[in-house]
């Protein structure tokens, strides 16, 4: 006989398992900048894996869960912005954007601002169906330059519009993975490519997910704030390490306004 397993984790444990998670992944990359190959560093990276799933699931459930979905989106979106100086701080990106490149230009807040907004479109009962797919469209070209990408908008969509189907959810995650991953692979770094695939340790994790927020009702706004400020905590240890003029390139230094378009930046 087949035991089921025991939801355990509330959303509060499962986000500063990410919250956690993230903090190493992005400490790794400011300490040990570039697509190094150290099996240790390879798995301090494989560990922030975790975080942009959790995230991605709880931006779906955040859609369901909020009063008002107006407000939900004005505050990632404003927490967005302040975060996107944070994030370019942290790992030496210009404020402008795409003076480096068109990937990892702003944090991964954007991505799931915009994954909000997409949910909001498709659950639309006043939008054509063409209107959807035009601004889906759009909404995955806003947000192809934040850290994840477009991928992350779709997660939070396929999460959320497979709620209550957890073999789906994943699926499809593992999919848009699976789709991020070979560009990654092909166009920036294989190794790194393959390392996107452990997302997959993230399943597990949300599988013990028993429905119920926690008890502390101060992790919504705790998490907002951490993460701008870990950001700024990281680029502060970055220039002790690495100097305040440049900006790590593939593990290399250069100048803060070069352009590369071999520069990736940070996923997770």
């Amino acid at each position: 006989m087949k035991l089921a397993r025991k939801a355990v984790l509330s959303g509060n444990a499962l986000k500063l398992i990410a919250i956690a998670a993230m903090t190493v992944d992005h400490l790794t990359w400011v300490i040990f900048p570039g697509y190094q190959t150290n099996v240790g560093i390879l798995l301090l990276h494989s560990i922030g894996r975790l975080t942009a799933p959790i995230m991605c699931f709880f931006i779906a459930e955040g859609y369901y869960y909020t009063h008002d979905r107006k407000r939900y989106a004005a505050r990632l979106f404003l927490f967005a912005l302040i975060s996107h100086f944070a994030y370019n701080f942290a790992f030496g990106i210009p404020f402008a954007p795409f003076r480096t490149g068109i990937f990892n230009q702003t944090g991964v807040m954007w991505a799931l601002a915009w994954g909000l907004a997409a949910l909001c479109v498709l659950n639309s009962v006043e939008l054509k169906q063409w209107h959807k797919t035009g601004l889906m469209i759009l909404i995955c070209a806003i947000s192809f330059c934040a850290d994840w990408s477009c991928i992350a908008v779709l997660v939070i969509v396929a999460f959320g519009t497979n709620r209550g189907d957890f073999k789906k959810q994943m699926g499809w995650m593992m999919a848009f993975v699976t789709m991020y991953a070979a560009v990654y692979f092909f166009c920036i770094d294989k190794v790194y490519g393959v390392l996107q695939i452990m997302v997959a340790l993230s399943i597990p994790l949300l599988s013990l997910y028993n429905g119920e927020r926690g008890r502390w009702r101060g992790m919504k706004w705790f998490f907002y704030f951490y993460y701008p400020l870990h950001l700024v905590a990281c680029g502060l240890i970055r220039i002790a390490l690495h100097g305040a003029g440049g900006v790590l390139v593939a593990g290399r230094r250069a100048p803060v306004f070069a352009v590369s378009a071999d520069f990736d930046g940070i996923s997770g």
